[in-house]
């Protein structure tokens, strides 16, 4: 590990992905503190050996002073989030020190309404988001841009992860939202035929990739987190075999989807394609997650 990176201030650090993070690296000998929303989480996330600070992302001050007194920062808490992001920045002009934000490849996604998308790869970060998406990657450039101003910055963009969490938040957003559906239309459900294909990771390789990022990334770079793909019916239908299913499936209309799921969560959580490559990773941060597949899992 390298000494200067040493203390980290995680934001979302009772949440899925910063939760995790959090745990692994107080696991692997950082200090770390999380941000909190609730005084009642600090003493939970001191079970974890993590230390706490309560606050939110509109809190310029205590963000600030946590980032200051830091080695290296994560940001965790929303991809979408342009007010922490500007006060990260605007802390750390200047310091040479590490701040990493998180994204998510929804970037990359197509509103294919459940259709099979095109079979290339993203393995950069688009430069013709769709419209819905632009706030998003502009926030990821400009952290990305941010070494002109006397930053260690980096991006990492996970696609749809699996697995229990390591931290206080057990569940990841999408596998279970489909799980959730499925209880509630007694079977596997889709959009439209399913055929869209999301890349996926596993949270336990997705923390491993930002230790590695903390400790090699150069300043600058953007990750995306994959190991392996599927398509949301092959996800819908590995569900339907389980206990209470009987092997039944169905697809939602664009508009049950968005009923369901809101806007967002149909037309990119669950209706896209996303679909790229962590060869990034790999070559750059000797990157090589383990776990098994995103099908396995869910049986």
């Amino acid at each position: 590990m390298q000494t200067s990176l040493k203390k980290v201030f995680i934001t979302g650090a009772t949440g899925y992905i910063g939760g995790s993070v959090a745990a692994h690296l107080a696991h692997n000998g950082y200090v770390v503190t999380g941000l909190v929303r609730k005084a009642a989480d600090i003493s939970r996330l001191k079970a974890l050996g993590i230390r706490a600070v309560q606050g939110d992302l509109d809190n310029v001050s205590v963000i600030t002073e946590q980032a200051q007194a830091a080695d290296a920062i994560i940001n965790a808490a929303s991809a979408d989030n342009p007010y922490v992001v500007a006060t990260l920045l605007a802390a750390l002009a200047g310091t040479g020190k590490t701040l990493i934000h998180t994204s998510g490849s929804s970037i990359a996604g197509d509103k294919a309404a459940g259709e099979h998308g095109p079979q290339t790869r993203y393995s950069v970060i688009p430069t013709e988001p769709l419209l819905e998406k632009a706030g998003r990657v502009a926030i990821d450039r400009t952290v990305m841009g941010a070494t002109e101003q006397g930053l260690r910055s980096i991006v990492i963009c996970p696609t749809m992860i699996y697995g229990d969490g390591l931290g206080l938040k057990k569940d990841s957003i999408q596998v279970p939202l489909l799980r959730q559906a499925a209880r509630q239309y007694q079977a596997g459900v889709f959009i439209g035929k399913g055929a869209n294909v999301w890349s996926n990771v596993h949270i336990r390789d997705l923390a491993q990739l930002y230790q590695l990022a903390l400790e090699k990334a150069p300043a600058g770079a953007f990750y995306y987190a994959e190991n392996g793909e599927a398509a949301i019916f092959d996800i819908a239908e590995v569900i339907s075999r389980l206990p209470g299913f009987n092997g039944k499936t169905r697809s939602l209309s664009m508009d049950e989807a968005i009923a369901l799921w809101g806007a967002e969560g149909a037309h990119f959580g669950l209706g896209s394609n996303s679909y790229v490559s962590a060869e990034r990773a790999r070559e750059e941060l000797g990157w090589q997650p383990a776990e098994r597949d995103i099908l396995q899992h869910v049986q």
